[in-house]
This record gives C-alpha cells, sequence and structure tokens, in this order.
C-alpha cells in the first residue's frame, strides 16, 4: 500500500506580502483555480488520489485546511502540529500513522507547495521510486537542473543502480560559481524533497539516530485526540522534538539513501523570482494580474487584488499590491523579503500574520475602515455556521444585514434580523451570531468604543472548539 503525505506547514515568508502566517502560500491560488495545496493532490496518479492521503499541517490552519480538501471531494486523516518543528518530525508522525493502517505500508511524502508543470510525468517517478523502496532504500527524487540555481539545495549522484543512484552527497545553496560547475558537471539535480520509503523503514532509522524524536512523536500520536475532522496531536510532547529537516536528520547520514533523477517541469515556488519563473508572460516578459496597465516595462511580475497599478519605463521589479500592504522589489533581491517580514515582526505589525481579509471557521471578515472610537467590517458567514458566543468589555457594536437572514442572540433573546435591517449589542453583553438559511450571510458591523482590539473577545462557548471556552480566554473570534 503507498500512501501520499502533504507536508502543508510553514509560512510562507518570502511570498509577502500574499503569503501571511494565518494564510500561506500553500493555501493560495498563485496559478489557476486551485490552491497549491488542492493542486498538489489533485496532480497525484488516480490510484493514489483513491487511497485516503495524510495531510501534516499547523493547528492554525486546520479549518482552512479541511475547507480546501472538501471543496475538492478529498477525505484525509488531517495531523494538527500544536507548533512548528520542520520536516523530520512531521515525516515521523505521518510514517507512524500510516503504520496503523497497514504495517508494510510505503509513503510518498510530497509538501503543499511546489508546482510541477507535466503531472503525467509523476506515475513513472513515483513506480520508479516504489520499485527502490522495495529493496529497503530511503529514496528522493532529484531534479535535472536547467540553470545554475543557488536558491536549491544539491544532490550528487553515486553508484547507479538502474533507474535510481545511491548518494553521494548533499550540497547546501550554493554561490553563483559553484552553481554553475554542479550544472556543468551533470552529476547534480536539485533537491526536491519529496521522498519515499516504506514508513518501517524511515522509523527504523529515525529510532537508531534519534530515538528522543520517535519517542516523542509516538507519545504524541497515543495521546492524540479526535477533533472534528483532525487528529490533534499531544503538543507538550511533540514540543519537546528536536527541530530538524528529514534531510539534516536522516537522509545526509543513511548509508542506503537513494536518489531518483527526474525531468519533472517542477519549481518550489520559495520566492517571486521563483513565481514569475513559473508564471505565464506577455510579449514583453511581464506577467499582470489584475487591474494593470504598463508601457515601455519589461520582464516584471505585477498583481493587484483590486487597485489599478501602473507601470511605466521600469524592468525586472516584483509589484505586488494588497489592500493592506505593497511589495515593490528588484527581482534579484527576490529572496530577500525575509528580512522585511523579519523586520515587521520585531516591530509588532500584524501585516506578517492576516490579511485584511481574515478566515475563520465559520467565514470572513474584512476590516473596511478604521479610526479613533470605532471600526467598520464586512462579515460574511457561511449557510449553517455560527460564531462563538461571546461578550466585549470595551466595545458596542451595531449590525446591519445586507444579504441574507441573521439569527441573532443578544442577552437573554434570540430574534432573526432580515435584509435591511439591523440590531445594536451593547457593551457587556452576551451575545452570537448565525446564519440558519441556506446562501451566506452578508452584513456590516460597525464597532464603537474606548478599545477594539481582537484580544477584547470573551467566548464563552464555541462550537469550533478553538479554545477553552469555560476559561473565558480572550482570543480571536
Amino acid at each position: 500500500m503507498l500512501i501520499p503525505v502533504i507536508i502543508a506547514g510553514g509560512t510562507g515568508s518570502r511570498l509577502w506580502p500574499l503569503s501571511r502566517s494565518h494564510y500561506p502560500k500553500q493555501l493560495l491560488r498563485l496559478n489557476g483555480e486551485f490552491s497549491m495545496l488542492q493542486a498538489t493532490i489533485l496532480r497525484l496518479p488516480a490510484e493514489l488520489r483513491a487511497v485516503r492521503p495524510i495531510v501534516v499541517c499547523n493547528q492554525e490552519h486546520r479549518f482552512l485546511v479541511a475547507e480546501q480538501l472538501q471543496d475538492i471531494g478529498i477525505e484525509a486523516d488531517i495531523l494538527l502540529e500544536p507548533c512548528g518543528r520542520n520536516t523530520a518530525p512531521a515525516v515521523a508522525l505521518a510514517a507512524l500513522q500510516a503504520r496503523q493502517r497497514n504495517t508494510n505500508a510505503k509513503i510518498f511524502v510530497c509538501p503543499a507547495d511546489h508546482a510541477i508543470r507535466n503531472p503525467e510525468a509523476l506515475e513513472e517517478t513515483i513506480n520508479v521510486g516504489c520499485e527502490a523502496a522495495e529493496t529497503g532504500l530511503l529514496v528522493t527524487f532529484g531534479i535535472q537542473p536547467t540553470r545554475p540555481e543557488t536558491g536549491y539545495g544539491y544532490i550528487c549522484m553515486g553508484e547507479a543502480r538502474g533507474k535510481h543512484h545511491l548518494i553521494e552527497r548533499f550540497v547546501e545553496k550554493p554561490d553563483a560559481p559553484t552553481a554553475q560547475q554542479f550544472l556543468d558537471d551533470g552529476n547534480y539535480l536539485w533537491n526536491s524533497g519529496m521522498f519515499l520509503f516504506r514508513a518501517e523503514r524511515y522509523l527504523q532509522e529515525l529510532r537508531e539516530r534519534h530515538p528522543h524524536m520517535l519517542a516523542h512523536c509516538t507519545h504524541s500520536l497515543l495521546q492524540a485526540e479526535a477533533d472534528l475532522d483532525f487528529i490533534r496531536l499531544d503538543e507538550p510532547s511533540f514540543a519537546r522534538c528536536e527541530e530538524l529537516s528529514i534531510d539534516y536528520a536522516i537522509m545526509e547520514h543513511t548509508a542506503d539513501g537513494a536518489v531518483v533523477p527526474v525531468e519533472l517541469l517542477w519549481n518550489d515556488l520559495g520566492s517571486w523570482q521563483s513565481l514569475w519563473d513559473h508564471l505565464d508572460k506577455d510579449g514583453d516578459g511581464n506577467h499582470l494580474r489584475g487591474d494593470i496597465i504598463t508601457h515601455g516595462s519589461s520582464n516584471n511580475l505585477a498583481i493587484s487584488d483590486d487597485r489599478l497599478v501602473a507601470l511605466l519605463g521600469v524592468e525586472d521589479l516584483v509589484v505586488v499590491d494588497t489592500p493592506d500592504a505593497i511589495l515593490v522589489a528588484h527581482k534579484s533581491q527576490a529572496q530577500e523579503v525575509k528580512r522585511i517580514t523579519d523586520t515587521l515582526k520585531a516591530r509588532k505589525r500584524p501585516e506578517t500574520e492576516n490579511h485584511r481579509l481574515v478566515h475563520r471557521p465559520w467565514g470572513k471578515y474584512d476590516s473596511l475602515d478604521k479610526g479613533n472610537r470605532y471600526q467598520v467590517k464586512h462579515i460574511t458567514v457561511k449557510p449553517g455556521e455560527q460564531l462563538s458566543v461571546q461578550m466585549h468589555h470595551h466595545r458596542a457594536e451595531h449590525w446591519i444585514v445586507v444579504s441574507g437572514t441573521a439569527k441573532v442572540t443578544c442577552g437573554e433573546k434570540t430574534y432573526l434580523v432580515a435584509e435591511n435591517q439591523s440590531t445594536f449589542i451593547p457593551i457587556g453583553e452576551v451575545h452570537s451570531l448565525e446564519n440558519p438559511g441556506r446562501i451566506p450571510l452578508e452584513l456590516i458591523e460597525v464597532q464603537s468604543g474606548t478599545y477594539l482590539g481582537e484580544d477584547d473577545i470573551i467566548r464563552i462557548s464555541d462550537r469550533y472548539d478553538r479554545d477553552d471556552a469555560s476559561k473565558k480566554v480572550a482570543l480571536l473570534p
């Protein structure tokens, strides 16, 4: 049995401002109608798509991941990491979960934030990997390089064994002259971050090299709790895991590592430069998305959510306009965007975490305007969903329904508010909002008060079990 494992953690900070920590790049639709997570699953061969995949993701993204899988008709085991510990523990969890299903299971591990333009070549790639894994090898896949790329790690091929090679060594991201040497040598491959091996074989290597990590992962899964569509790992156990990649922990040290050279049209989309490389361009080498006009401009990547952006006499730029942030960068500096996000984090700016449009399990809200003692939001509640029962110490709220019907609980009263009607929630009143209808509920919320921060929310109860409501902890809605 071969089980697909999708690693969907990470924040994608180098694709800021599109990618934010609470809505990272693997959940974005960067090229087409599907998100990167959805595309990763949909390009699997048909027989693999029929197998219930294992998805490992950050617990903060769980509702977004579940919704995106539901949208493409996929049921999965969704393992929730309570904290980031890199790929070695994540793959350990998946291997343990796969072994529970079938003691002889093999797993095909792939990141959720890569792009492959010729998915038809993936089936043969997986078949070759399976043959090698049957002999006890831990297989990774190396991409035939097409340029002296400095943004990828490399794998040096050793002795050939049919369609795979033993691994001679791994090489970190090289400088430009070294990358050119690797390309000229012909014996070096880009490290794709995809793996295939028997689940028990990986656990055996981990048991020998990092027994404490394996023990912590095993205990965190044994103590896990089912939570709606998710498997919520035991946090204290998992947090004790050493933060290591699968390359550092296992692949660089095992005597049984193998690499399969493949000619996938692959890109890890790890930077704006790599995204521009992957996307289609017009006759001037520009990729333009949104309301954008150009004159005398070439080789640019320009994206705008809703405003007009004009490019005049510029080249090799990245221009990304979102409702709350604009990035202008030279493509040669695209790998350095993380310096911007690090600065924003140091200044405790919220733009690294959320977009202005914030997604919640019940729907979403868009902060339209904010001033002294007031804030205006556009709230959308999905059919059948409900916000938590909550109260605020410092603000009152006025709700105006613009589409659909709202079921409102305010104190001891529960009543319906129809389109073009409104209601008022006083300061300190326990309240809730529900959409009992079959179409999305759209409303405008006007907040007023001395403090409008999102931490002035005291949850009384919550159907999504996002926190211990009995403790009345102040958290996001």
